[in-house]
């Protein structure tokens, strides 16, 4: 199967997500198996402003760019195909954002010789 991130933005930070949304996340691998996926991480971000950015030599404190939703936690999962994925990360629940999902690229670990 092919494995896809699913990118939480929320306008309310991870800490003050209401309970019944933090059960749904923990619900998630459950109801994701349900479907025939599987989720193979997932993890909250910590806030916006302990961000580290790097541009080439360039490193800043805090987040890169102003916006009302921001990044606030990731699941990658495993789908058969993109609209299988689609339909996993509408399981993804949310206050006042909403997920992304985009297809993950391997890359092969290349050993020193």
């Amino acid at each position: 199967m092919a494995q896809y991130a699913v990118l939480l933005y929320e306008r309310v930070p991870p800490s003050e997500l209401p309970e019944e949304v933090q059960r749904g996340h923990l619900a998630m691998p459950d109801e994701v198996a349900g479907l025939g996926g599987r989720i193979v991480a997932g993890m909250a971000l910590d806030q916006p402003e302990t961000a580290t950015a790097i541009r080439g030599d360039l490193v800043t404190d805090g987040p890169f760019i102003e916006t009302k939703e921001v990044l606030a936690g990731v699941f990658v999962i495993e789908a058969r195909d993109l609209d299988h994925a689609l339909a996993l990360a509408k399981l993804t629940p949310t206050v006042q954002g909403g997920v992304e999902v985009r297809p993950l690229i391997g890359f092969e670990v290349l050993e020193e010789s």
